[in-house]
């Protein structure tokens, strides 16, 4: 990028940041606004950004020709440093397309999926560091392993999440890309499953390499002039895995079956059976690119996981909390079913804050479907993010429809002192919006116990 000045609007967002902190470390001058502060733009401060989370127009650096601005989608138009870029010269592009320019000319591994992407990309990311390889990573959440969703290398292999939200991944063109899945969702952009699909349809189609997709996931030769392979959590196919056992903590133990033979007792460094399958995707990439097998087992051994990924906080006898980024049916579906696995028996807790109106309205009847497999479930409102209320939507449209045994509707600021008399056996905490402000004082309290 040819700018001194890089100006973010949005700079918080967990993509946003990555990028802003590779912008920062490439030499440019980065500062920018959001809505409100948190403790990643509280990093990024520290880091040698200057951040505001007033809407000042004034404080956007005066020389447009010296200045590049970034925004995400959630930047509203009416925004008046967005009118203000706009309506004054300033060259103005998305976050999608600063990756792509950034992967342009750079052997760029993608991670693509309505589900996974972030744990898969993570992990590859760390299967590369781990292995000696490096690689620049732009993460959609922050590494247990690093502390952060930006790794830099001097090397020419980017791994990026390939967000599919807004149509975003069409701006990359990898060498080789996996696609863990292709349900329906962000049906405000793509207003019903077949146009879902043919976005990632089109996403294969920018593969200059290897597409790697689940058995059944509708990509084909007619789609892609790349190698397609397929991989499964344990259906036989190019890679998939075997002999699979869990130990008491939920952490699996597998054999992964691949092209060039079978890497034997590759124990998963996280807990649950998403994650072996997340762990065979990673590694799909990591052996088609020519990583050491070896390597790669003990890399996926190494691996702490992500924030609010299946994210333990608290693991003992009679007292269990988990933290989950799930906002989509599916996700939930198969977290509960990882929970169910590691514990069962154990009464599970479920706190869940609904993130988006049109979300909400699309899939109130399989939130409830997947929502009704907990013992008790305490509903929260909506998180609105980028949306205006959409009448008739609300929590309750999801809360009338559960099955499970205890339910219950109730605002964010009253869970703290709910739980001051609960005795959860099993609790997770599940949403994209700010319910992970809950997440420090829920472990303090449980902790206490």
């Amino acid at each position: 990028m040819k700018y001194r000045n890089i100006y973010f609007l949005g700079i918080g967002g967990i993509g946003m940041s990555a990028i802003a902190r590779y912008c920062r470390y490439k030499g440019h001058v980065v500062s920018g606004y959001d809505r409100t502060p948190s403790e990643l733009t509280h990093e990024l401060e520290s880091e040698g950004m200057e951040i505001h989370y007033d809407d000042r127009p004034d404080l956007i650096p005066p020389d447009k020709d010296d200045t590049l601005v970034i925004y995400t989608p959630a930047i509203p138009h009416e925004l008046g440093e967005m009118r203000f870029v706009t309506e004054n010269g300033y060259k103005v592009i998305k976050r999608s397309r600063a990756l792509g320019e950034i992967a342009e000319g750079q052997r760029c591994l993608a991670v693509a999926g309505t589900h996974g992407k972030t744990t898969t990309s993570t992990l590859l990311a760390h299967i590369f560091k781990e292995s000696g390889e490096g690689c620049s990573a732009f993460l959609g959440g922050i590494s247990k392993n690093y502390g952060t969703n930006l790794l830099v290398s001097d090397n020419n292999v980017i791994v990026a999440e390939a967000d599919e939200f807004d149509r975003s991944f069409l701006q990359l063109h990898p060498e080789t890309a996996v696609i863990t899945a292709m349900d329906a969702d962000h049906l405000d952009i793509y207003s019903d499953l077949g146009h879902v699909r043919q976005a990632f349809r089109d996403f294969a189609s920018q593969v200059s390499g290897t597409v790697i997709t689940k058995p059944g996931l509708d990509i084909t030769g007619r789609d892609t002039r790349a190698e397609i392979l397929r991989y499964s959590f344990r259906e036989e196919c190019d890679f998939y895995a075997s002999n699979l056992s869990k130990d008491e903590s939920g952490h699996f133990t597998f054999d992964l079956n691949w092209p060039g033979g079978t890497i034997r007792s590759c124990r998963c460094g996280i807990p649950g059976w998403v994650n072996v399958e997340n762990s065979i995707a990673a590694a799909a990439i990591a052996l088609t690119y020519g990583l050491d097998p070896e390597k790669v087992r003990h890399a996926i051994g190494t691996y702490m996981g992500v924030k609010r990924r299946f994210d333990f906080h608290v693991n003992r006898p009679g007292c269990t909390y988990i933290d989950d980024y799930a906002h989509h049916p599916k996700e939930i579906a198969a977290a509960i079913s990882s929970i169910r696995g590691i514990f069962p028996g154990r009464k599970l807790t479920a706190i869940f804050q609904p993130h988006l109106y049109t979300r909400t309205r699309d899939f109130a009847g399989e939130f409830a479907q997947a929502l009704s497999h907990v013992d008790k479930l305490i509903l929260l409102d909506i998180y609105p993010a980028r949306e205006e209320p959409i009448p008739g939507v609300t929590s309750q449209i999801i809360y009338d429809k559960v099955q499970a045994p205890e339910k219950i509707l109730m605002k964010k600021e009253e869970v703290l002192d709910y739980m001051k008399n609960e005795h959860p056996d099993v609790l997770v905490t599940f949403g994209a919006g700010d319910i992970d402000r809950l997440t420090g004082p829920l472990t303090e309290m449980l902790e206490k116990r």
